[in-house]
């Protein structure tokens, strides 16, 4: 425990969000660094003593994890747990009937689980009395889509003027439902998965979800919340908000868009009736990714490099295209994983890269851009029906 039995001091939490437990990079399986960042992440929770522990969601990276996702992920929960309470709720890549079925076992384990929304009486509020002898009172507020928000205002007993019909507003009734009577007598905390307008995209997340349609404003979240715990987007953030605000971000890059993201969690001390004291603490574990580019003799300079030996490398080649220049650049750096011409046309010249085990996101992308028809808006619906498909 953080304190001397007895005694009352703040509450400390551990903050993180956002694992993803089953992403892969180009076919390539990363179990092992999930495994590595997750024991690195208890280390910080065991050295730090914290009191709580919660997760904002997006522990797997698709809605049917395979079985060693499974049990990357729930081995993970379970030696937090034997550190301090563990709190998680649903985020939008997780599927919310799996984390439904499995709740009731980990709560035997101190691990609480959110996987829907719920009224405050049934669920969507719990407290954690912590052994420093002080009350959390946690709002949970797991990822809801378009379609659910619909049901989350039947849910809430909400009426159609208290957010004039958009998702933010309904979004923005639900959280006032929630946190109504929170008081200053406990560390009042919501765990949250959303997008806030206000917030910076870090590469890796579901386009779908972050568009504009999506986006709540930060002044949401009232002045007398200790802290808010949000996972969604994937860069360790602060955002300015009457209470303080944070993404924990992801904890190790998970997509090239990542490449120049530090990754970490959140340490969290908070005290009844004041905003809560925040540290970010980095994490190492992760294998890093990093972005080449020059002509095939600028590239030959930076071949032995050790900060690339144990990275994953996207390299851009500013040559013609022209046939195994691709197999030349993969004989210098083994570990490149995507092997581009600088012109867009020629992209995919190179050679193809294995599609087993991708995702099929990253498929669709990758065949927007061999065809030279990149558009955001495609990919967002894409991703629309990939959630539908995933749903069914």
């Amino acid at each position: 425990m953080s304190h001397p039995a007895g005694t009352i001091g703040p509450v400390k939490i551990l903050h993180t969000a956002d694992w993803h437990v089953g992403r892969s990079i180009r076919g390539r399986s990363r179990a092992d660094e999930h495994r590595a960042v997750l024991a690195e992440i208890a280390d910080v929770a065991g050295r730090e003593e914290v009191d709580l522990i919660l997760v904002a969601g997006d522990t797997f990276d698709v809605v049917a994890p395979s079985a060693e996702s499974e049990r990357i992920v729930y081995q993970a929960l379970l030696d937090l747990s034997g550190i301090a309470p563990v709190v998680l709720i649903a985020g939008n890549h997780d599927h919310p009937r799996r984390w439904r079925a499995v709740a009731p076992l980990f709560e035997m384990g101190r691990v609480t689980v959110g996987a829907t929304l719920q009224r405050p009486e049934e669920g969507g509020v719990v407290r954690i009395l912590t052994e420093t002898g002080e009350t959390a009172r946690i709002a949970l507020v797991p990822f809801v889509g378009k379609r659910g928000i619909v049901t989350a205002d039947d849910l809430m007993a909400l009426d159609p003027f208290e957010h004039g019909g958009k998702y933010a507003g309904r979004v923005e009734a639900i959280l006032d439902k929630l946190t109504e009577g929170m008081t200053s007598d406990d560390v009042n905390l919501v765990v949250a998965h959303l997008m806030i307008a206000e917030g910076r995209l870090g590469g890796g997340e579901r386009v779908a979800f972050t568009v504009e349609d999506y986006a709540i404003p930060a002044t949401a979240f009232g002045g007398a919340l200790s802290y808010v715990a949000l996972g969604h987007l994937h860069r360790l953030q602060s955002v300015p908000a009457p209470a303080p605000v944070w993404y924990a971000g992801s904890p190790m890059q998970l997509d090239f868009g990542e490449r120049d993201d530090e990754k970490g969690l959140l340490v969290v001390d908070a005290e009844p009736g004041l905003p809560a004291t925040v540290r970010p603490v980095p994490l190492t574990a992760g294998r890093r990714l990093i972005q080449l580019a020059g002509t095939l003799e600028e590239l030959e300079t930076r071949a032995g490099e050790a900060e690339l030996a144990d990275a994953y490398l996207k390299i851009v080649v500013h040559e013609p295209a022209r046939a195994g220049l691709g197999d030349v650049v993969r004989e210098l750096f083994p570990n490149a994983v995507d092997v581009l011409l600088a012109s867009p046309r020629d992209i995919g010249a190179t050679g193809r890269d294995v599609r087993l085990g991708r995702p099929p996101r990253e498929l669709f992308i990758e065949y927007l851009e061999r065809v030279n028809a990149s558009d955001d808006d495609v990919v967002a619906l894409f991703d629309e029906m990939l959630g539908d498909a995933d749903a069914t």
